[in-house]
């Protein structure tokens, strides 16, 4: 199968520091094995999923062209779901979680293309096509969902994070990765489980993207939707495991109506959920998410926000009041009566207005840094922004003067106007000056030998958020996460067993009723006596040619293994419960 990405109009629209995400699907690299879990998960869902799920997951599968038979492409998906306004990409294991909201800000639906092994069936706490392509695509195709999905990551990618955040993500990565490779020691999980552990003990106050990801994990991945007494799934986690799907329908999970409070749950990613959230629709998801945006600093600005981008450490941008958009790692602010009056970015800084980068103020023009008083002129009730070209000219805001402009809270800048700058409605939104010279009391903040001077125009801060304003300013080719995840190890025993799988899968698609399955079974007995979902396979082929003799045998061979595997005891009935129609057996 070709391994390149296939395209949808979605896609060509994504921004470069998007698309390094992206990685081929390279369909030849799923095997028979893999094969047979997707199946016997697809199956087993699809018959619990249809009693409890939300009514939009069946017809979602529908509409998606995910089959219960074989692990779907991305050409396949991309083509279908771009009918409904969406695509999908692969991508390899946990993405950072801005760069998630953004894909789906885009309507595009991040897919971890790898596949769970076969040991981790029930749940793996790293994502895969099952978790992605099972769980979150069929809900996508109710509409209303799918609105709140996009406006989630059109919100999400906006929140700012704490440098915190990004050890996190990498911790909770490098964990996944380690659960899910087979024959990892323990004390490599232990090591990695302790570093998760410590750091969610010292995060400090929730940043706004650890709060996003709550609600996000509450809804998008574990919520329940419907009444508290007969709750539906329609979270990604719960539709793509066969083990939480079960188990969170019964009394020992907790149902909490879901509000505002989501926004402070924290979670853990490698254990069951003690209790989840109920919403009464998914237009209530909605009001929540706009609830929590009115929270962040995307829509407060002000001081709060601007000390958010800087305790994040990270790129982003502050908005003011006249549309003016700086983009940089924030360092400083020095505030008056609770208000910032001056603030500083280092290193590299651009200028833009509508996300649209300012001619000639790139990161080129303001390569170390970018500083500015924010607020009224002292004394004068009018702000610079408010001015008339008549009022500008009578406070001595004027081309080729020399100007001393004193701000509230002793900023004060003085030098000689070259030119300003306008917006589309005539404000002034900055001004430039040479010999210029801006000081805060006695601490000099700009002095003449440094150039000339860009003083932003605005009279307060009014969005404060993570990210640049155009993507295009910045090299964001960079943010690639540190591990990769571990693909299954290929042995000769292993390739053994595939050569079985593909065999059976080859029988059953070819509707062969000739060819023996006695051979298939005795090697498998004799080579691979651990292996248990083969053999429920081959009980479903026997059972649809009615070969009792053989039924029997291998009956006995899954008992067996059922009393040297507890732990495949569940496992194995689910299969043969699918089979035999629910019919009570004594196996």
């Amino acid at each position: 199968m070709n391994t390149k990405i296939k395209s949808n109009p979605l896609l060509d629209r994504l921004p470069k520091h998007l698309k390094q995400f992206i990685k081929p699907q390279d369909y030849s690299e799923y095997t028979p094995i893999n094969q047979a879990v997707w199946r016997y998960v697809m199956r087993k869902n699809v018959d619990y999923l249809s009693k409890v799920a939300h009514s939009s997951y069946l017809e979602g599968l529908k509409k998606t062209g995910i089959e219960i038979d074989r692990i779907p492409s991305m050409y396949g998906m991309n083509r279908i779901l771009s009918e409904i306004g969406w695509a999908a990409v692969a991508v390899d294991g946990f993405i950072p979680p801005n760069a998630f909201m953004e894909f789906q800000a885009y309507n595009v639906l991040v897919i971890a293309s790898d596949i769970r092994q076969l040991e981790h069936i029930e749940y793996t706490p790293a994502p895969d096509i099952i978790h992605e392509g099972a769980g979150h695509a069929p809900i996508i195709a109710n509409p209303e969902y799918a609105e709140y999905l996009r406006r989630f990551g059109e919100i999400g990618c906006k929140a700012i994070s704490s440098y915190k955040d990004y050890e996190m993500y990498e911790a909770i990565r490098l964990l996944s990765i380690l659960k899910e490779a087979e024959d990892t020691p323990q004390s490599e999980i232990e090591a990695a489980e302790k570093a998760v552990e410590d750091l969610q003990n010292n995060m400090g106050e929730l940043s706004e993207m650890a709060q996003i990801r709550n609600l996000h994990w509450w809804t998008v991945e574990y919520g329940l939707i419907g009444t508290l007494e007969n709750p539906k799934i329609y979270g990604a986690g719960l539709l793509s495991s066969i083990g939480e799907s079960a188990w969170c329908m019964t009394d020992n999970v907790k149902k909490i109506p879901y509000d505002f409070s989501a926004v402070h749950q924290s979670f853990d990613i490698t254990k069951l959920q003690p209790q989840l959230y109920v919403t009464p629709d998914f237009a209530y998801l909605s009001l929540i998410l706009e609830e929590f945006a009115n929270t962040m600093a995307l829509r407060t600005g002000g001081l709060s926000g601007i000390k958010k981008l800087i305790h994040s450490k990270a790129l982003g941008t502050a908005e003011l009041s006249t549309g003016l958009q700086i983009s940089g790692i924030f360092s400083n602010v020095i505030e008056h009566e609770g208000k910032p009056i001056y603030f500083q970015t280092a290193g590299k800084t651009a200028l833009s207005y509508r996300e649209k980068e300012l001619v000639g103020h790139g990161t080129a023009t303001h390569p170390e840094g970018f500083g500015s008083p924010l607020g009224k002129l002292k004394g004068i009730n009018l702000a610079i922004e408010d001015m008339s070209p008549r009022d500008l000219k009578a406070y001595g805001v004027y081309e080729g003067q020399t100007a001393t402009l004193e701000f509230e809270g002793d900023i004060k800048v003085v030098g000689e106007i070259i030119t300003g700058k306008r917006n589309l409605h005539g404000e002034i939104i900055l001004i430039c000056f040479k010999n210029c010279t801006v000081t805060h009391g006695d601490t000099i903040l700009f002095q003449p030998e440094w150039g000339n001077y860009d003083m932003a125009v605005g009279k307060k801060l009014v969005s404060a958020f993570s990210g640049p304003a155009d993507v295009n300013s910045f090299d964001l080719i960079s943010h690639v996460p540190s591990t990769k995840t571990i693909k299954a190890k290929q042995t000769a025993e292993r390739d053994d067993l595939e050569v079985l799988y593909q065999t059976v899968r080859s029988i059953r698609e070819s509707n062969d009723t000739k060819t023996s399955l006695e051979p298939i079974f005795e090697k498998l007995l004799k080579d691979h006596p651990n292996d248990w979902l083969l053999s429920v396979e081959l009980i479903e082929l026997l059972n649809a040619r009615n070969e009792t003799n053989l039924i029997q045998q291998v009956l006995l061979h899954l008992d067996n293994l059922k009393k040297q595997r507890p732990e495949l005891k569940k496992l194995i009935s689910n299969g043969l419960e699918l089979i035999f129609e629910n019919e009570e057996t004594t196996h």
